[in-house]
Order: structure tokens, then C-alpha cells, then sequence
């Protein structure tokens, strides 16, 4: 089998995390900055980082019409933290000018669970990891995050944050979407590549090899 090449957004964000948990679950990861670059690649990461800034450089860098592009094409993509606000259709909360470049039939909260203070850690259960083989919970680290609030009938709502995170602490935000997926499309309002747990980037590559 051929292994894939997943090229990871470069231009702001958690890129080199990204590229090694990529290489950890058997992708050839390289940095996407250029158009010739997202040309050459069979899926792409979108990072978290600062979404506003992430939308003004892609259309900065010209690859904002291209990422769409590829997406109607079938792209694989997995947008993490504020690549989930990229792959949403429509957002709530964004600046008046923010655009996202779609894909994903939801709508996402911007910055959803408070400021960089209301971080935090907890397990959730990931349909489609958490079910299969030996299983578990997948950590996740929550970092000024997004939620889906509302998911059309084609997105497949993969994981929910539960009652109480890793401390027993009740959630507020008990039941809000924060994993989905929609065909080749992946959004995560965490950051996998944060906590060491590298099912998420696994599965994605699985996405990408056509599993």
C-alpha cells in the first residue's frame, strides 16, 4: 500500500504537532503553503491556531478558492479547533468579515467554551475509535474551542462532551457536539495532537487511504 501524503495547513497554528503525530500513524506529513503544495497532497490538516487569521492568509496565500476546490473534489480534509470553524458552512460569533472556506453542512460556535482560562481536559467517548478493538476514551484538550450547534442530516456527530470532565467536575456544556464528519470531511473542536492520543490522526489517515 502506498502511504498517503497529508500535507498540514502551514501558515498559523499548531503546524509541527500535527506533522509528527501524522508521521506517527504511518503518513508521509508535509507543510501546505503554496497552491502547488495543497496540489500535491491526498488530504490536508487544518490546525487549530487564531481562525480569523487563518482565513485572511489562505485568501492572502490564494489558496482559499483552491481549498474549495479540492474539497468539491473530495479532498479528505480534517479541520482541528479553528479548522473546524473552517470547515463549517456557517458560523456564529466570527468577525464581520470572517469567511470559511465549507464543505461541512453545520454551523459552529466561535470560541464557544469561553476564554483561554476555561481550558481543559476530558475523555470522550469517539464513535468509530472508542468502539472499536480494544477501545477507550479518546483524551481531548479544549483550548478556547468551538462547538457544533446545530448538523444537517448528512454530518455523522461522532462525539459529544459528557457530563463531567477528567476530574469529576460537572460540564456545562454536557451534550454540545464537538467531533463530526461528513464523507472525507473531518472537524474536531479539540486538539488530539495535544494530549498524545493519536486515534484521531489515525483515523483521519484511514479517511485518507480510502478506509
Amino acid at each position: 500500500m502506498t502511504t498517503p501524503t497529508v500535507g498540514v495547513l502551514a501558515l498559523q497554528g499548531d503546524v509541527r504537532e500535527h506533522l509528527a503525530v501524522l508521521e506517527s500513524v504511518g503518513a508521509r506529513a508535509v507543510t501546505v503553503r503554496r497552491p502547488a503544495e495543497l496540489a500535491d497532497v491526498d488530504g490536508l490538516v487544518l490546525p487549530g491556531g487564531e481562525s480569523t487569521t487563518i482565513d485572511k492568509l489562505l485568501r492572502i496565500f490564494e489558496l482559499h478558492e483552491l481549498l474549495q476546490a479540492r474539497i468539491k473534489e473530495g479532498l479528505p480534509v480534517y479541520g482541528s479547533c479553528a479548522g473546524m470553524i473552517l470547515l463549517a458552512d456557517r458560523i456564529l460569533d466570527g468577525t464581520a468579515d470572517q469567511q470559511t472556506v465549507g464543505g461541512m453542512d453545520m454551523v459552529v460556535r466561535r470560541n464557544a467554551f469561553g476564554r483561554q482560562v476555561d481550558s481543559f481536559e476530558t475523555d470522550l467517548d469517539f464513535a468509530g475509535i472508542s468502539d472499536v478493538g480494544s477501545g477507550g476514551p479518546v483524551r481531548t484538550a479544549f483550548i478556547r474551542a468551538p462547538w457544533v450547534e446545530e448538523a444537517g442530516p448528512d454530518v455523522e456527530v461522532l462525539a459529544r462532551i459528557p457530563a463531567v470532565d477528567t476530574q469529576g467536575r460537572s460540564v456545562a456544556a454536557a451534550g454540545r457536539i464537538v467531533a463530526a464528519r461528513q464523507g472525507p470531511l473531518l472537524a474536531t473542536a479539540f486538539h488530539p495532537e495535544i494530549t498524545g492520543d493519536a486515534r484521531v490522526h489515525g483515523l483521519f489517515v484511514s479517511m485518507v487511504a480510502g478506509g
